[in-house]
């Protein structure tokens, strides 16, 4: 199949593919004659690997170690395991740092009258006066 069809199949753009390609996430795909890309069901499965991961909010050096494990039959679960719970705590760690960004925000938007005046705690803040 052709990158729009891979893609189509996969859920991973064409420009994805392409970029991932170019940064050795993914293998090279094949080459027709003419020189266009090539992709079989193989391809399709490690993309839709790659998009899950993605989904999911690895980073793409965590899913190359995602995947040079899901290529190892020899892997350890606790490898996996570990990287897994490595990226749950960078997630909890961004959700702290988020809802502290929130409440500050609410808190001067609570401050702000939000009328016709020009004086507005929110932008006070921001220049840090």
């Amino acid at each position: 199949m052709n990158i729009g069809e891979a893609a189509k199949a996969s859920g991973v753009s064409a420009k994805m593919i392409r970029y991932y390609e170019s940064i050795g996430l993914i293998p090279e795909a094949a080459r027709s004659d003419a020189g266009y890309r090539n992709y079989g069901a193989r391809e399709v499965q490690i993309l839709r690997f790659v998009r899950r991961a993605r989904d999911l909010g690895f980073p793409v050096a965590a899913i190359q170690e995602l995947l040079a494990l899901w290529s190892d039959r020899a892997r350890h679960s606790a490898d996996v395991k570990r990287l897994a719970m490595d990226h749950v705590s960078a997630l909890e760690q961004k959700i702290t740092e988020m809802q502290a960004m929130a409440d500050t925000l609410r808190h001067l938007a609570e401050a702000c009258c939000g009328d016709d005046r020009p004086d507005c705690p929110i932008l006070q803040d921001l220049s840090g006066d």
